[in-house]
């Protein structure tokens, strides 16, 4: 699908782009990019320079000192927008510093942008995230009518409770994207409209070749691939691999990816006695994940709720897996079930049943036909359910309909 344009262009506000955890948007540009979409694209944090020939337009923070005198001419322009602000900062708390200073963030871009998108309007902004990039648009919607869509994905959704603003700039939206059918119902229960939410699944931009099934599993190469935050519940990770030793399981684990419980992971490695076996690969280039899902027999996911709320969507790194035939086993927490359904296309374990992984990893390294079966129906999942190019048509024909309607 091509949008016919004299010429509609469509704003895409990030708050760091490009970011290398966050490919899975890299890939939503890449495909709209194919389809002769227009975008600007604008990182309010982080990031900067240009992605496949774009210009990003990164976000100056030295400008926010111009707010002295930008907000009271914007005051003096759109008086009940600054009530209204005012209001909630006095009737409401943030859920978090973190969260109040990205909201802040948003609307500090929206301010001293705002010019700049009178003198230029795009024909649609679409944020990316329910957290400044939304705030921004929501504000740039209140002071000059710019229409606009925003996405929610699950830290915006359950960090602490939900963004601050959440609500307020979702439900002016033009329409909501989210990648997960739990993210989808979330927003539902939170009283938002079910016609205006669409699920629509990130991505991978073209298909990696499907490796074979390495013949003799043992011992059984185990990955895991995230940050290393509390959500992920790496600590029972380790447990796992310490009660795979101890039935005598022989097994070799890499656990990539970096984050503030490093050092308190690397101890309990030793306290487990699995400090030799368990290798912490730290951050790698994405090229490189592909490199170590290829030598994976099995990726693991052990996700939790985090004492803030917080919980993994549908981590990208586990249709990768699928996609490449990585087998998959995956605790039940979040969206991956989605994704993950048990003895279809990988295994769902309970993430404190240390027995019962032990039992579903002997069971991988072993039944060749059972691992050749997941492999099949995982990759069938991600043709059908995680192509870019596709769900990039879905989202685009969103953005056709609302850029119709005004």
């Amino acid at each position: 699908m091509i949008l016919n344009r004299a010429s509609p262009v469509i704003a895409y506000f990030f708050t760091s782009f490009p970011k290398a955890t966050e490919t899975f948007l890299q890939r939503e540009i890449i495909a709209m990019k194919a389809h002769g979409v227009q975008l600007q694209l604008f990182s309010l944090w982080g990031g900067g320079g240009t992605f496949r020939g774009l210009p990003v337009v990164r976000f100056p923070k030295w400008r926010l000192l111009t707010l002295l005198w930008m907000i009271p001419y914007e005051s003096w322009r759109r008086p009940e927008v600054l009530r209204q602000l005012l209001h909630g900062l006095i009737t409401r708390r943030p859920p978090s510093w973190l969260n109040f200073w990205e909201n802040m963030l948003g609307a500090g871009f929206a301010c001293l942008f705002a010019g700049f998108f009178r003198k230029t309007p795009p024909t649609h902004i679409h944020a990316t995230w329910g957290g400044a990039p939304a705030t921004a648009a929501w504000l740039l919607w209140r002071l000059d009518g710019h229409r606009y869509s925003a996405a929610a994905h699950a830290y915006d959704i359950y960090e602490h409770g939900g963004d601050w603003w959440l609500r307020e700039k979702l439900e002016h939206a033009a329409f909501i994207h989210t990648s997960t059918q739990m993210g989808q119902l979330a927003l539902i229960e939170r009283g938002l409209k079910a016609d205006h939410i669409h699920c629509i699944r990130r991505g991978l931009d073209r298909m990696p070749v499907m490796k074979t099934l390495r013949a003799a599993r043992e011992p059984l190469r185990l990955l895991c691939v995230a940050r290393l935050v509390e959500k992920k519940g790496l600590q029972h990770q380790l447990r796992i691999h310490a009660a795979l030793r101890a039935a005598g399981v022989p097994c070799e684990a890499r656990i990539v990816g970096d984050g503030p419980l490093r050092p308190e992971l690397e101890r309990l490695a030793g306290q487990l006695g699995v400090a030799a076996s368990v290798i912490f690969v730290g951050q790698v280039p994405h090229y490189e994940v592909w490199n170590q899902l290829n030598w994976a027999d099995a990726l693991l996911h052990t996700g939790v709720i985090a004492p803030s709320g917080d919980r993994d969507g549908l981590p990208n790194v586990i249709p990768e897996a699928m996609s490449i035939g990585t087998l998959v086993v995956t605790s039940p927490v979040a969206a991956t079930t989605e994704a993950v359904t048990d003895m279809v296309t990988g295994l769902v374990v309970p993430v404190t049943s240390t027995a019962a992984w032990v039992e579903a990893l002997r069971r991988l390294a072993r039944d060749d036909a059972l691992a050749e079966f997941l492999r099949r129906e995982a990759r069938r999942w991600v043709e059908e359910n995680f192509d870019a190019h596709k769900n990039a048509e879905r989202l685009l024909a969103e953005f056709d309909r609302v850029m119709g309607e005004s």
